[in-house]
């Protein structure tokens, strides 16, 4: 039988980078004379990027911005993020108790995330996970990030699993939609940066804790 694969969106799912996002956008919009964001804003801002952060928190401001500042800024965001990297960004509680059920239980475990490949990477072994991994897949790892099917499928392919057997596990509209675009079973988690209640946006199945994901509940969302 091919391999099972959970796949997990990073920011807001696997990882609580709130803080450090925050921090890094703060010091590249205070750069430019910008008023600080503050973690209220957060879930508007975050889930699409660097990018997409700086240009909305400009928006936020009533400011506009041109497409060679937004260049440069990312730089500054990027280098600020990633030399204080990890932080304080931390796991949410129960998550790493989840991962050694669904490996023991012979699940397959990937990363899903519009995070720059880099950055995930380089979180993602700070904070010591990187070898739970089949693969971890960023915003510019293919030629199409979230929610486009093929960024899920691809990672499904570089983790060796097969699709059929695939759940998709996240906090945001981009997930869910992924994985409904792709075909594959979603688990909403409640505690990430969606600005709507993750409900809402209708995924397979909501948990609340970390707690909930076990290889029984995989199993039922694969069978449906």
């Amino acid at each position: 039988m091919s391999a099972s694969l959970v796949v997990f969106d990073l920011d807001g799912t696997l990882i609580d980078t709130a803080h450090d996002l925050v921090a890094s956008l703060n010091h590249t919009i205070g750069l430019e004379g910008l008023d600080p964001v503050g973690y209220g804003d957060l879930t508007y801002l975050v889930g699409h990027g660097g990018q997409v952060m700086i240009k909305r928190a400009f928006s936020l401001r009533g400011r506009d911005i041109t497409d060679g500042e937004l260049e440069r800024m990312l730089d500054v965001f990027v280098q600020h993020y990633a030399e204080a990297m990890p932080g304080v960004s931390v796991p949410y509680p129960g998550l790493v108790e989840a991962m050694d059920r669904l490996a023991d239980a012979g699940y397959r475990l990937a990363v899903c995330t519009n995070k720059m490949e880099g950055l995930a990477r380089r979180l993602i072994d700070g904070l010591g996970l990187t070898a739970r991994f089949a693969a971890i897949t960023g915003g510019d790892t293919f030629a199409v990030r979230k929610p486009d099917a093929e960024h899920l499928l691809g990672t499904v392919r570089l983790a060796q699993a097969d699709p059929k057997r695939t759940v998709m596990v996240g906090d945001s509209l981009n997930d869910i939609l992924v994985a409904r675009n792709a075909g594959v079973p979603s688990v909403g988690v409640p505690f990430g940066y969606s600005d709507v209640p993750i409900a809402e946006l209708k995924p397979s199945h909501v948990v609340t804790h970390f707690d909930e994901l076990t290889p029984d509940l995989i199993e039922r969302l694969l069978a449906r």
